[in-house]
């Protein structure tokens, strides 16, 4: 089984261009969110909780995220609760709500995650690897962590893998 560098510098390595890394920071967590809607429906109460397919899919990223991290892994619970407790909120309203909020945050999402792999000059991960569509968000939340200083070793261990971000200047490629 890859651990958390063998994912995250595999990952890397289609995203040294800042302008892509930057457009994920958009992109993924609007196709999180929009996966976390679209998947809220249909559902059911039990127990006071609405259970949906959202919360099946999340629980699952959940578990995979925290056996390969445990402080990302209870960021991500978090962030992927808060996209599950939208994506309920937002299924709950009518069909025309809820479709026109999960097809309108993905349809953006995918639009902005292209306009960066246009920078980038690479296809996305997933394409090679359909592991890449559970790494993307945590990538994100990795590239945060590293922009606030945090993780160094971990930063420093995938950027020996992937080579460091860049930014192309005009005139060279995209």
């Amino acid at each position: 089984m890859k651990n958390l560098v063998d994912h995250l510098a595999q990952y890397a390595a289609y995203h040294r261009d800042k302008r892509n890394i930057l457009s994920h920071f958009i992109g993924i967590p609007l196709i999180v969110l929009a996966v976390a809607v679209l998947l809220s429906r249909p559902g059911l109460v039990l127990g006071g909780f609405w259970l949906s397919p959202a919360v099946l899919v999340a629980l699952l990223a959940c578990v995979f995220y925290l056996r390969l991290d445990l402080r990302f892994g209870l960021l991500m619970t978090l962030l992927l609760a808060l996209c599950v407790w939208c994506g309920q909120w937002l299924a709950q309203g009518t069909t025309l709500v809820w479709l026109a909020a999960g097809i309108g945050l993905f349809v953006i999402g995918w639009i902005i995650q292209f306009v960066g792999h246009y920078y980038e000059g690479r296809k996305p991960a997933f394409v090679d690897d359909i592991m890449g569509l559970a790494i993307g968000p945590l990538f994100v939340v990795a590239e945060a962590a590293f922009l606030l200083g945090l993780r160094s070793e971990l930063r420093a261990a995938v950027e020996e893998r992937a080579g460091p971000t860049r930014r192309r200047e005009l005139g060279q490629g995209r």
